[in-house]
Formats: C-alpha cells, sequence, structure tokens
C-alpha cells in the first residue's frame, strides 16, 4: 500500500521541525559555552588559588622560614660520628711481609653555651625577614587586586561599549535614512547628507574598534586570573563603588597599617639585629664538648671505649680588621634602611592622599556625567522633533545629536573611572583580596 501524498508531506513536516529544533539547540548551546561567565568573587577565588605572582611570594616566605629554622639550629646540640679504615702492608729484613688493620671511630657532640647574644640576634634577624616576607606577600596581592579589578573594569566597559555603539550606529543609520528623504525632497541639501554619512562612518569605526577592544579586554583579565590559555570571557557587575564613605580617615594610621611599610620596618629591625651579630663577633665563644670512641689495631669490634668531656673557649684576637669593616658595613645598611623607611612612609602618605581625592572626585563626576546624560537625552527628544517639523537648522540638530552621543560615552568612561579610582584606593591602604 503507497502512503498518500498528505502523509508524506506530514511527515516530512514533523521530520523539518524537528531538524530546526536540534539546529536552534545546538547553536544556543554553542553560543552558551562560546563564552564563560565570571563574577567579581569568582575572579577573586581563581586569582588568588592560580596566579603565579602569589605562588612566588608564598616560595619567598618558605625560604625565610627555613632560614630562620637554620638560624636556631645553632642552639641545637651539634653531633657528628667519623669512622675510619685503614691496612697497611709492611716489609722487614728478618721477619718479611706484615699486613696490619687499623680501624677507629669517634661520636662527638657540642653544645652552644655562650656567643655574646651573636646566635640570638642571627635568629632574631631571621624572624624579621620572616614578617617580611609576609608582608611582601600582602603586598603582592593588593597589587593583584587592583591589577585584576581594573582588567574587570575594562571588560565590563567594553560589553557595555559594544552595545552603547551598537545603539549610536543604529541611531547615525536612521539619521542618514532621515536626511536622505529630505534631500530627495529638497528639503535638506548635500552637504548635510555628507555629513550624516561622515557621522555614520564614525560610529560603524566605533563598533569595530569597540569589539577589537572587547578581545583585548578578556585577554587582560584572563592574564590577570593566571591563566594560560585565553578564551572568550563576560563578566558580570555594575558601575558601584562598595566603598561609600566621604569622610577622610586617618591617613598616617593607614600608612603604618599598610604591608609595604610594614615590610620596610621589618627590613630596619633586621639591620639592628644583624648590627648587634656583628659586633657580638668580638665576644668568645664557650662550647660544651664531648666524644666517645676508640681505635684498635688488627682487631674489631673494638674492646676499648675512651670517652671525654670538658669546655672549648674560642677567643677572636686579630683577623686582619675584616670584624670591624663587618661592624662599618651593617652600620651603613642600618642606615639605608632607616632612610628607606622613612621615604616609604612619605611616599605612601602622598600615595593615600592623591587616591582618595581621586575616588572622590570620581565619584561626584559619575553623579555629574549623569545629569550631562539626562540632559543630553532631554535635549534631544526635543530637536527631533522641532528638526522633523522645521523649526531648527540641521546644523543645530546635528550639534544637539553630537552632544548625546559623547554624553553617552563620558558617563560610561565615568563609572568605569570610579570602579578603578577605588581599586587604587583600595591599593593604596594595601589591602589585598580580602578588601
Amino acid at each position: 500500500m503507497v502512503p498518500s501524498t498528505a502523509a508524506n508531506k506530514k511527515r516530512r513536516g514533523v521530520f523539518e521541525f524537528c531538524g530546526v529544533i536540534l539546529l536552534v539547540c545546538f547553536f544556543t548551546s554553542g553560543s552558551a559555552f562560546a563564552e564563560e561567565m565570571l563574577t567579581w568573587q569568582q575572579c577573586i577565588n581563581e586569582a588568588r588559588k592560580a596566579h603565579p605572582d602569589l605562588y612566588a611570594a608564598q616560595a619567598l616566605m618558605q625560604q625565610t622560614d627555613a632560614d630562620e629554622r637554620i638560624a636556631a639550629s645553632a642552639r641545637s646540640p651539634q653531633l657528628s660520628l667519623s669512622v675510619s679504615s685503614q691496612e697497611s702492608f709492611m716489609t722487614a729484613k728478618n721477619n718479611g711481609s706484615r699486613l696490619s688493620s687499623a680501624h677507629s671511630y669517634s661520636l662527638s657532640a657540642q653544645q652552644l653555651l655562650y656567643d655574646g647574644n651573636k646566635t640570638s640576634s642571627q635568629i632574631a634577624s631571621a624572624k624579621e625577614a620572616v614578617k617580611g616576607a609576609q608582608n611582601n606577600y600582602n603586598v603582592v596581592a593588593a597589587d593583584l587586586r587592583f591589577a585584576l579589578r581594573t582588567a574587570f573594569t575594562q571588560l565590563l566597559k567594553a560589553q557595555e561599549l559594544v552595545g552603547l555603539a551598537g545603539e549610536i550606529a543604529e541611531r547615525r543609520q536612521n539619521n542618514v535614512r532621515l536626511i536622505s528623504l529630505r534631500y530627495r525632497g529638497g528639503r535638506e541639501h548635500l552637504g548635510s547628507l555628507r555629513q550624516s554619512e561622515a557621522d555614520l562612518a564614525e560610529a560603524e569605526f566605533d563598533v569595530s574598534q569597540a569589539k577589537r577592544g572587547l578581545v583585548l579586554a578578556q585577554t587582560l583579565l584572563a592574564s590577570a586570573l593566571g591563566r594560560d590559555t585565553h578564551k572568550p570571557l563576560r563578566v558580570q557587575g555594575a558601575f558601584k563603588v562598595a566603598d561609600l564613605s566621604v569622610t577622610k580617615p586617618d591617613l598616617a594610621l593607614l600608612v603604618k597599617n599598610n604591608p609595604l611599610f610594614q615590610q620596610l620596618d621589618t627590613k630596619s629591625k633586621a639591620a639592628r639585629f644583624d648590627l648587634d651579630a656583628a659586633r657580638s663577633a668580638f665576644s668568645p665563644e664557650l662550647y660544651l664538648t664531648s666524644s666517645i670512641g676508640n681505635g684498635s689495631v688488627d682487631s674489631l669490634p673494638f674492646n676499648n671505649l675512651d670517652a671525654n668531656a670538658g669546655f672549648t673557649v674560642s677567643v677572636p684576637i686579630y683577623e686582619g680588621g675584616a670584624g670591624r669593616v663587618r661592624v662599618i658595613k651593617a652600620m651603613a645598611v642600618l642606615s639605608q634602611h632607616n632612610a628607606e623607611e622613612k621615604s616609604g612612609y612619605l611616599q605612601l602618605f602622598n600615595a593615600l592622599e592623591e587616591s582618595w581625592k581621586s575616588y572622590q572626585d570620581a565619584r561626584q563626576m559619575v553623579v555629574v556625567k549623569r545629569k550631562f546624560l539626562d540632559a543630553a537625552l532631554e535635549r534631544s527628544t526635543i530637536a527631533n522633533a522641532q528638526y522633523s517639523n522645521g523649526l531648527i537648522s540641521f546644523d543645530d540638530w546635528v550639534i544637539i545629536e553630537n552632544n548625546l552621543v559623547s554624553a553617552k560615552k563620558e558617563f560610561l568612561n565615568a563609572g568605569a573611572d570610579m570602579l578603578i579610582a577605588e581599586a587604587q584606593w583600595i591599593q593604596a591602604k594595601g589591602e589585598g583580596f580580602d578588601g
């Protein structure tokens, strides 16, 4: 039995419908996986775990911790074991040849009792180095947060700019259609038409430029996250700040709590301990020593055991002036770090003052640009109606149109500048990913 034509058409229609549904699902899923959506908190979590600069700072912390333990090991007993074995072949005129063996071993111990606080100063200096490495980690984290926030903001701005550029290009295209109709109707001259076409060409260039800027912003964010591979990204956020305080904080206190200043302070403290250690080099060193062992010839195991204990005193008398030179060098290093600490304080204070001003300026500028945008929108609505009715000239109308385009771009830029200014203020305070 041959199926009817109507049945064939119906079956074919069902297949085509299913095919369309599958294609829609395929392209929808493909576009969903084409770009990865990230929030600010997700960016923080990823950079904190994956960025190589933080790994390098952690490795430095591990190194200084190991140096501290090495310095502290001088206080512990020092044990050493030595074992030796010798074979000797002796030849005598009357007795002939003879092979003899000599074996010996010794276990010795040494405990430092006094060295003029040299070891204590070295341990204290190593502890300050550990604190300095921890502060260095915090400084790196603050710098990375600023770089990450900047990249996040630039991508957020690039996304908005692509949409804004497309909106402006569509508006310019509508203007070209309007002027073309008025030109063909004899109500507008050729110069106005060419001007509107030039504005459209500029808008189309802005669209292409914005798309290229979007790719660049995606790349920069991926690098700020510490990713080795780059793929299309999108971020989810708004041009709003979390720190809404307007009361100026105590900048001097913020400087003292800044990890960069604390790092400089630990260097100064470590230099003071290094100077104490250099001066202690002239002090005598007192050790408690003991050893146990034995030596024998032609016999193993050893039958006799020798043991001794006592004190060892070492007094430096003359070493060519090296000790004095080490003290002079340590004093110079201390002077250098003291000067760097003071200079760092002044620089950090100025940076805080400047970033606070920039942050407050950026916040107020957003309010101002919002008012300009509202005014430009209102003027554009009125001007469009007036131009359609012939109440204003093309020159006046296009000025108002250009002001609207500029107002939209400036408002977007102001929002991005505010986020970056906030990030710079947070960095100036030395706050990391928790800030």
